[in-house]
């Protein structure tokens, strides 16, 4: 699969894009999509057969181990890391609030 830039494409958002690549290319299958809510937060998710009957904190573990090396004020606007499993995203509050975003009190 790919990753995917939601809406407007700024310089965080491609460091964090290239910075997934590597987790891309080791999970093919992964789906990964980004966005920015607004100017502070930047919001992942990774959607990847491999995370079923993974614990949360070991789905982020993987995640966040390709995001560590990103500047700190760019992990600094990772606000959301959502990880799921295929066939978990209609269970999800979380995936609920990434396909329709609530409206953000700030710009």
């Amino acid at each position: 699969m790919s990753i995917s830039i939601r809406g407007g494409v700024d310089n965080a958002l491609l460091s964090v894009k290239q910075a997934l690549q590597g987790y891309q290319a080791a999970h093919p299958t992964a789906k990964i999509d980004l966005y920015r809510q607004n100017s502070f937060a930047v919001r992942i998710r990774v959607i990847d057969p491999g995370f079923s009957g993974l614990e949360k904190s070991d789905r982020h573990s993987r995640v966040w181990q390709a995001l560590e090396g990103l500047p700190e004020e760019t992990q600094g606007d990772i606000s959301m890391v959502l990880t799921l499993a295929f066939g978990e995203e209609s269970r999800s509050m979380g995936n609920l609030e990434f396909e329709d975003p609530s409206p953000s009190i700030v710009h």
